[in-house]
């Protein structure tokens, strides 16, 4: 089976609790302050582990963070070409409110300290029936996107946070781009009108010719384009809602999972979908991440509702 080459961050989160998110000028005590392990590479590399195929893991974390190496380890992930350098890691200050959203303040960290021989050394890892992961919370990504064109990896891209670069990247070489509304709207040059989003995802379209193109709206679900063949809706799960965090990042593993083991799109989506609905209900980032079992539980769950509700139309 094809692997997974993950060249992505690693975080240490601190979370609060708080009633509301912190507006300008105001102090908000929060009850509680837990850490856990995080950042969108580490998130998704164990998503994707999760989800049943193999997983290398390439970065770069300080002394602080030799235990989200440890916890990589522990999931199964290859983390061979993972280093532990001078510096602060990556870490991640957290409000969540009390209806489960997240608001954060992100720190690169040893994260922005990539060598370019850790890229071509990630890149090279790549075979012809691999893919190679990227988020956008590393340095260096056009050099990451010119050497994988150059050695014609399969890329996907979590173009996410948004932070100004990615309006210079060159995506011609990726083939799966997953973005949420804000992340679209800043790779489009545009905003959708009145929840339409077939504009934008036909400007990602231009922009990545190549790519099945995901774009997760959180509550109301999803859709996807899988290379042109149209805009495909899916709804979201309706499930309680705990901690958003690491929701996108499950959804993101368990697609790049599921698409690594020969599935179509549309399963793949499925999957995603299901493990980042199962993620809100949890708290934390890492720790929230499910089961391949329960996103299949919660998958079949929802096609037998479906059928109910098909068969029940008059």
């Amino acid at each position: 089976m094809p692997k997974l080459v993950n060249l992505g961050s690693l975080c240490v989160d601190h979370v609060y609790r708080v009633p509301a998110f912190t507006r300008a000028g105001e102090s908000v005590a929060s009850p509680t302050h837990e850490t856990f392990p995080g950042g969108k590479g580490l998130n998704q590399s164990i998503a994707a582990a999760r989800s049943g195929v193999e997983v290398v893991h390439v970065g770069c974390v300080g002394e602080d963070g030799g235990w989200l190496k440890h916890m990589l380890a522990d999931e199964g992930v290859d983390v061979t070409d993972l280093r532990m350098i001078e510096g602060s890691s990556g870490h991640a200050v957290i409000q969540v409110n009390e209806v489960g959203e997240n608001a954060m303040v992100f720190f690169g960290g040893t994260n922005w300290a990539l060598a370019e021989e850790d890229i071509r050394g990630a890149v090279a890892r790549v075979g012809s029936d691999d893919w190679l992961l990227l988020q956008n919370e590393i340095n260096d990504i056009e050099l990451v996107l010119r050497e994988a064109a150059d050695r014609e990896c399969r890329v996907a891209f979590n173009v996410a946070p948004v932070d100004g670069r990615e309006a210079g990247y060159d995506l011609s070489c990726v083939r799966l781009l997953v973005v949420n509304e804000i992340e679209a709207s800043a790779l489009a040059g545009t905003d959708a009108v009145s929840g339409d989003w077939s504009g934008v995802v036909a400007r990602l379209a231009r922009r990545a010719p190549e790519a099945a193109i995901a774009l997760t709206l959180g509550s109301a679900g999803l859709v996807y384009s899988d290379r042109g063949s149209g805009l495909v809706r899916l709804p979201a799960h309706a499930v309680p809602v705990v901690d958003e965090t690491a929701a996108g990042d499950a959804f993101v593993g368990f697609l790049i999972g599921s698409l690594i083991r020969g599935e179509t799109m549309e399963e793949a989506v499925r999957m995603g979908s299901a493990a980042g609905a199962l993620a809100v209900t949890r708290a934390g980032a890492a720790s929230s991440i499910p089961t391949l079992a329960d996103v299949r539980s919660l998958v079949q769950a929802g096609e037998a509702l479906g059928s109910r509700r098909a068969s029940a139309k008059p």
